[in-house]
């Protein structure tokens, strides 16, 4: 690869936000004029949280959406909502959100990414954004769905790079920086003839995204539906804030805490396995359990990979996509590698994460891989217990709140289980027929939402496409 260079005359440094070495972004030659952005816009604002922040009894209010609802695929992630109160939402004079209005993360590692608010996804009207948060709202001389579908070109997103990537601290964008970003002046009508273009592909797109659904969302239906019991039931006792503790607290959980907090998976489970009539205690099937090995990894290492705990997927299944790589080794590494068809659970992790399960398929024979000390290594009796079964039902709604309620730490962002938590685990164990059923349809319908996934991006491409030649701009 040839060395490239870049020559900048000294004079023109002082035009410069911050002095770099990178080579800053050219905008390309168009058959079309550049306007300025912040020409188009009637509305380029903030928004605002209340002091001391979001707060438990809000909920159910107005929504206040941060840069952690805006997805890297343009959607908005409404799975955890944050809210604010109507009175602050009433009161706030700026960050009030309309239908159609793009949403642009500001500041930090999502900075520059976007979306399009669409209201009947939403559960309340009353939306604000927080301070994280840019509202682009297009005047009358743009076309909204050209100016998203812009913000999501390369053209738009290499100029915010290099305004907001190319300075010391965390990357962030300020009203300055839009007085500078530049838009195609491309006559009104072709961006009306683009938006027209576009939609049936947005209806199809819309269609296969109805049919997407969370793997857990998925596994949950099926075991509801095999046990008997009812999703909104549960979800209704796990939010439940007052209850009694009864003298049988301890039946079935023997690791439990003596708070009211921990006292919560007895009703939980009672609801829940109310109509199961084989509930076993998991360490009844386990053979042995073995802890991973940790060792250090730097990126100019090359002789073991080493998974990560983001390798352990809510679908049940290991996934390969954030391995470290390690040059240190110890007497008994072999038993540290990994193979087709372990099962494992994660030792540590957040409240919501802790204790996913995964299966290893496919293993790459290219190099070993290293399990690490944030990894338990479960050998069950698979005469009697499948282990796809277990990773689904560690990932289901019942394992999540078990070992929700069972994991220790004192701060809840990183809780640890042992052998102990996973060994007093009461689950349901039907026959090994029933069990493989339930795997079979949790894999048919998630290779279906696999499928569907590909499609939309296959659809998004093809408006990438489009936009990309009304710019005369080929990525």
């Amino acid at each position: 690869m040839g060395l490239k260079t870049f020559i900048i005359n000294f004079v023109e440094l002082k035009t410069k936000d911050s002095l770099r070495l990178w080579i800053p972004f050219v905008l390309p030659k168009l058959k079309y004029k550049y306007g300025k952005i912040n020409d188009f816009l009637t509305s380029f604002e903030s928004g605002s949280r209340p002091k001391g922040g979001i707060r438990e009894e809000d909920i159910g209010e107005a929504i206040s959406l941060g840069g952690e609802q805006i997805g890297s695929d343009g959607n908005l992630n409404l799975a955890k909502i944050p809210y604010v109160s109507f009175d602050f939402f009433k009161n706030s004079k700026k960050g009030k959100v309309k239908n159609n209005d793009i949403l642009i993360c500001k500041d930090g590692a999502l900075t520059g990414k976007t979306c399009l608010v669409d209201f009947s996804k939403f559960p309340s009207k009353e939306v604000m954004i927080n301070e994280h948060i840019f509202i682009l709202r297009g005047n009358e001389n743009i076309n909204q769905i050209f100016l998203y579908y812009y913000t999501t070109s390369n053209l738009f997103q290499s100029q915010i790079k290099d305004l907001a990537y190319k300075k010391k601290a965390q990357p962030g964008l300020n009203t300055n920086h839009f007085k500078k970003v530049k838009i195609p002046l491309i006559p009104k009508i072709k961006q009306n003839q683009f938006a027209t273009q576009i939609k049936p592909i947005e209806r199809k797109i819309k269609k296969l995204k109805a049919q997407i659904f969370k793997p857990q969302d998925i596994i949950n239906k099926v075991f509801a539906r095999e046990f008997n019991f009812d999703l909104e039931k549960i979800e209704k006792e796990e939010q439940r804030k007052q209850f009694f503790v009864s003298s049988s607290l301890s039946f079935r959980n023997p690791n439990l805490r003596s708070s009211v907090r921990w006292h919560k998976i007895f009703p939980i489970q009672q609801a829940m396995y109310k109509k199961i009539n084989c509930i076993k205690k998991l360490g009844d099937y386990v053979l042995s359990t073995k802890n991973g090995w940790s060792p250090s990894c730097s990126n100019d290492d090359t002789l073991n990979l080493v998974f990560s705990v983001k390798c352990i997927s809510k679908s049940g299944v290991i996934n390969y996509e954030d391995l470290k790589v390690s040059d240190q080794t110890c007497s008994n590494i072999e038993s540290y590698f990994v193979q087709n068809n372990d099962l494992f659970v994660s030792r540590g992790n957040t409240i919501d994460l802790v204790a996913l399960a995964s299966v290893v398929e496919n293993l790459p024979d290219e190099k070993d891989i290293i399990f690490p000390d944030l990894f338990i290594k479960l050998n069950i009796d698979e005469t009697k217990l499948d282990k796809k079964y277990l990773a689904y039902l560690f990932n289901s709604i019942i394992g999540r709140y078990y070992f929700k309620y069972s994991a220790k730490g004192k701060n809840q962002t990183m809780v640890k289980i042992s052998s102990d938590e996973l060994l007093g685990f009461f689950l349901p164990v039907p026959s090994l027929t029933l069990q493989q059923k339930m795997v079979f349809e949790i894999e048919t319908e998630l290779d279906i939402q696999e499928n569907n996934k590909k499609q939309v991006i296959l659809e998004r491409s093809k408006i990438a496409k489009i936009i990309n030649n009304l710019l005369s701009y080929t990525l």
